[in-house]
């Protein structure tokens, strides 16, 4: 059911706001991984930047960031399953601190600054939900029972 116009409180446009530009930021992440767009290395490329982390299986791991980018960005714009969408997107920053970015907190100096922001924001979406702009809360695909 959708939430009439009267009804839309802040939180709900702040909770809109703040899903959507994590989910754009990780769709322009994870395009550039999955299909080479803008700039990005590609599958191939991300993977063997992987391999040059010692990161165990590059291949299969560049696929879980990327899809965890991608296809979690896609569902937290969207509202689909705001939470569970949430979850492996900070997993994958809090990896891309500690491979990548662990010796600054400064972006300028690739420090862990962005990855650390978008993994908190991340984080807290998992706890509060992506708000009743969502088109698929996990409220509404798997009800509580009552009693």
């Amino acid at each position: 059911m959708a939430v009439p116009a009267s009804k839309i409180t802040p939180l709900d446009v702040g909770l809109l706001l703040i899903r959507s530009i994590v989910g754009v930021v990780g769709v322009f992440h994870g395009s550039q991984k999955i299909f080479g767009a803008f700039e990005g290395p590609g599958m191939k490329g991300f993977a063997g930047f992987l391999e040059t982390l010692n990161v165990p299986m590059p291949g299969v791991s560049a696929w879980l960031a990327a899809l965890a980018e991608f296809g979690g960005g896609a569902m937290l714009i969207l509202g689909i399953l705001p939470r569970i969408a949430a979850v492996p997107f900070a997993i994958t920053m809090a990896v891309a601190i500690i491979t990548v970015h662990p010796g600054a907190f400064s972006a300028g100096k690739n420090g862990m600054e962005f990855p650390l922001t978008l993994g908190v924001v991340a984080l807290g979406i998992a706890f509060t939900g992506g708000g009743r702009l969502a088109l698929f809360p996990e409220h509404k695909v798997f009800p509580r029972k009552a009693g």
